[in-house]
């Protein structure tokens, strides 16, 4: 009830304003472009799922997570709730007690459980435990990357005890750099909006140049760099404008806070922000919704991709294989196939079941071996036109059959 008169259980608002933080269309579409660069191309999710024994086991754990996620969320949404009920007449960040919204948690914890020793104690180890465990895990993703990909190309004959020092040098060159950014993220607001942010900043262009990738045949390297970089540039240049030029309060500042029943201290009230001159941009472009930044970076690195693709000359379509990229032009195009063949763009998506690679050949393709033989050996036709390592009971691969015939 008290939620509810206090306007904090107004669930969807279809205001579609992009410079509003939280509104039905920045969580829905903004979000989706988020999420997508998270668990979709960043490399600590994929390391984890293709580390998995087949598809479907990954799709298993991804479904898994998110309903982890969920539960997270809402935990998150009823600790707001119960935070806003306690403190409904003396906000501690409006009266200045904290001097940052995120120390709202940790601050409700040591008031309510002040008479329970231990209690805040074991809070803080949990947080920290969490955080711990998954900034661990992403240094080591980033450190194998960097010495497979970089370090191993480039020195191929080195000894396991120097790649071993190698690797935790790395760990701990990555450390530092991540505690570097986390004092960084300090100065962008939130934590949340801290994170989601780089995310976005990080994410939303290289999601662009995967799905240059997966869904444009045509697309070649050079638009592929091209459009990463612009994608990069696009979403750094909104996301750093926002940080020397913040938006204004009335589209970031939280609904109205009571102090009425504050003991009176000596700190000081806090009150938006006035803001000093400004350019044009900055009350347009560099005030957009943080959710927006991945989708900024995506959709730039495809526009620009695809232009780029189309001045320097498109890819031949024939020269790729069809299990590497997604025909969704057949969701449009579904009533024609004559269209459909034209998007395909020479990818021979038709085909795509017996064409494996330029150096495998199919039992199909030897013309050896008859029907009989195959029924004798109790081998169906189906079985067979599927690429090496295909499971027809899971409807998945394994990652052994693909490292023999991958070109990456």
């Amino acid at each position: 009830e008290l939620s509810t008169n206090g306007s904090r259980l107004h669930i969807i608002d279809f205001d579609v304003d992009p410079l509003r933080r939280h509104t039905f269309w920045t969580i829905s579409v903004g979000g989706t472009f988020t999420w997508l660069g998270i668990y979709g191309v960043n490399q600590s999710t994929i390391q984890r799922c293709i580390s998995c024994k087949t598809e479907k086991h990954a799709k298993l754990a991804l479904y898994f997570n998110l309903v982890g996620l969920w539960i997270i969320l809402v935990c998150a949404v009823f600790s707001g709730l119960i935070m806003y009920s306690y403190f409904k007449d003396c906000d501690p960040w409006t009266s200045g007690i904290i001097s940052a919204p995120d120390q709202l948690m940790p601050y409700f914890v040591m008031e309510i459980f002040a008479t329970m020793p231990g209690l805040p104690g074991l809070f803080v180890a949990c947080a920290f435990s969490g955080t711990l465990s998954t900034v661990a895990a992403s240094i080591n993703a980033l450190a194998t990357v960097t010495f497979e990909d970089f370090v191993k190309s480039c020195f191929p004959h080195l000894s396991d005890k120097l790649s071993t020092w190698i690797s935790k040098g790395l760990c701990i060159l990555f450390g530092v750099m991540c505690t570097s950014m986390a004092v960084a993220a300090s100065f962008m607001g939130s934590v949340v909006q801290a994170a989601l942010s780089i995310h976005g900043m990080c994410g939303g262009p290289m999601l662009g140049l995967f799905t240059l990738g997966i869904v444009f045949p045509f697309v070649n390297w050079k638009g592929a760099l091209g459009g990463l970089l612009t994608g990069i540039a696009l979403a750094f240049w909104v996301a750093i404008g926002a940080f020397i030029y913040p938006a204004p309060a009335s589209k970031t500042w939280p609904l109205p806070l009571s102090t009425n029943q504050c003991v009176p201290s000596n700190a000081t009230e806090l009150v938006p922000t006035a803001l000093s001159s400004r350019p044009a941009i900055a009350d347009s472009w560099y005030s957009i919704s943080y959710l927006y930044y991945s989708a900024v970076g995506c959709l730039g690195c495809i526009a620009a991709g695809v232009i780029i693709s189309f001045i320097t000359g498109h890819q031949s379509g024939k020269d790729i294989q069809p299990m590497l990229i997604r025909p969704v032009c057949n969701l449009f195009c579904f009533w024609s196939k004559e269209y459909k063949t034209l998007c395909w763009c020479g990818v021979q998506h038709d085909r795509g079941s017996e064409q494996l690679c330029p150096h495998h050949t199919t039992i199909r393709d030897t013309g050896l071996l008859n029907k009989e033989t195959l029924e004798n050996n109790g081998l169906r036709r189906e079985s067979l036109v599927h690429s090496p390592g295909y499971d027809p009971k899971d409807k998945s691969y394994d990652n052994v059959a693909f490292e023999k015939i991958t070109h990456f």
